[in-house]
């Protein structure tokens, strides 16, 4: 039975990520036990949420976007450590259509490690970000917030024949547009934005009513 199980359990994660690649997180979970050839029942004793498969759909990226961060604060050069991450997170979003939604940990019935892995990414990256300016590598207008910036560009690439190509164009641009020494003009003031606005107005609205 265990085997079973877990055979089960392999077909729901591989329905569910091609499922996902292919419609967008909203795909319903009715679909996905239809394709992985399990009952409704059956999918939601493994995964209760949709949230919850999601997460286990994406947790390779999310660890290698942990990974990506902590190894940028490990390296000795500063810029090299912000490319690192920002490249990176950027490839991972561009190869993985629902990857955003993943990535932000963001949902309503968050376990509490999640949400603390969020808080720690987003400490991490300013902390970057500072040491990059403090080395005199990074502009220095540059701000966290433009992070969020960044990935609402690099998701619309999502929607072209050859999203990773025209990703790594537009990062080699942003990055190239970064650098302190190319910082002829100030910006105009920060967005504000957060990592929240990523997810799907829809999905906002939902987090919203849940509060």
């Amino acid at each position: 039975m265990r085997a079973d199980a877990e055979r089960n359990r392999q077909r729901i994660v591989e329905a569910a990520r091609e499922a996902v690649t292919r419609h967008g997180v909203e795909v319903p979970m009715a679909a996905i036990a239809r394709k992985a050839g399990v009952g409704v029942a059956t999918l939601y004793r493994r995964f209760p949420t949709r949230d919850d498969l999601i997460r286990e759909i994406f947790a390779d990226q999310l660890d290698a976007c942990t990974a990506a961060l902590v190894e940028a604060l490990d390296d000795p050069d500063p810029w090299r450590g912000f490319c690192h991450v920002i490249e990176k997170v950027c490839a991972l979003q561009a190869a993985e259509r629902g990857f955003t939604e993943a990535f932000l940990n963001a949902f309503p019935d968050a376990a509490a490690d999640h949400s603390r892995r969020r808080l720690q990414g987003e400490h991490g990256f300013t902390a970057l970000v500072r040491r990059a300016q403090s080395a005199g590598a990074l502009r220095k207008d540059f701000h966290p917030s433009d992070l969020t910036v960044v990935l609402l560009a690099n998701n619309a690439l999502g929607a072209t024949p050859d999203p990773a190509t025209a990703s790594r164009r537009l990062v080699g641009y942003l990055l190239d547009s970064f650098r302190a020494d190319g910082a002829h003009t100030p910006l105009p003031p920060p967005t504000g934005l957060d990592l929240g606005h990523l997810l799907p107005a829809g999905h906002r609205a939902r987090q919203g009513n849940s509060g």
